[in-house]
């Protein structure tokens, strides 16, 4: 399972890159307007420089709602840098567009997916990646989870090449069902990111080894 981060701060992309285990990056306008705000820097030059230090997978939102609008976006973002995949919501214009641009080789990721039935016509245009939002799912008293089972298992049924993206991840019990139902990607916050790699019993075992070597570091001076 490939892990890719949600955030458009590059502290954090570069702290989480150190680690070695990050595969790539999904951004929206939201994410990039908070790293604008934090850094005055461009939306465009924001984007590349995640694009250098992920070196794999970045997703880089549209805003246009028709299909023309998203397209030009879309081949403009993309002019960018071969790692973006450009975000299209899911609409019968996002549809389109997602259609046209991968007849042109575009990586796209289909975006703001709640329902099986979206994820299949995102596979059917042929795009590269879809993103179910399961959070957003829970918050609305479904099991987000569920669709991700369901999804991977239609997918497999007729072979479909996209790659499914856990989005909305809100902690890392997300993260460990996504593993079991065998999602492809889970993109997650930075706090998320974190908090995979704690576990109490790894610090009081750290510890405990600690001070069991500190009793007799001395005696093989």
């Amino acid at each position: 399972m490939k892990i890719f981060l949600d955030t458009a701060n590059l502290e954090e992309i570069k702290t989480a890159c150190e680690w070695g285990v990050v595969d790539g990056v999904t951004t929206n306008p939201t994410l990039l307007a908070r790293e604008i705000e934090r850094t005055g820097k461009k939306p465009k030059d924001i984007l590349v420089e995640i694009c250098e230090m992920v070196k794999g997978p970045v997703s880089a939102e549209v805003t246009a709602l028709d299909a023309e609008g998203i397209y030009k976006e879309g081949k403009e973002l993309a002019s960018l840098s071969p790692y973006i995949a450009i975000k299209v919501p899911m609409t019968v214009e996002g549809l389109k567009a997602t259609r046209k641009l991968r007849e042109e080789g575009i990586m796209t990721n289909m975006t703001l997916v709640f329902s099986l039935n979206q994820a299949v016509l995102a596979a059917k245009v042929g795009s590269n990646f879809v993103s179910p939002f399961i959070g957003r799912l829970d918050d609305i008293g479904h099991r987000g989870m569920d669709l991700i089972r369901d999804i991977m298992q239609v997918y497999e049924n007729y072979g479909f090449g996209t790659e499914v993206i856990v989005a909305s991840v809100r902690h890392p019990e997300h993260v460990y069902q996504a593993a079991l139902y065998g999602a492809d990607i889970v993109t997650m916050p930075f706090r998320v990111f974190e908090k995979l790699v704690q576990h109490k019993l790894t610090d009081v075992g750290i510890e405990r080894f600690l001070s069991d070597w500190e009793r007799v570091k001395d005696k093989i001076k």
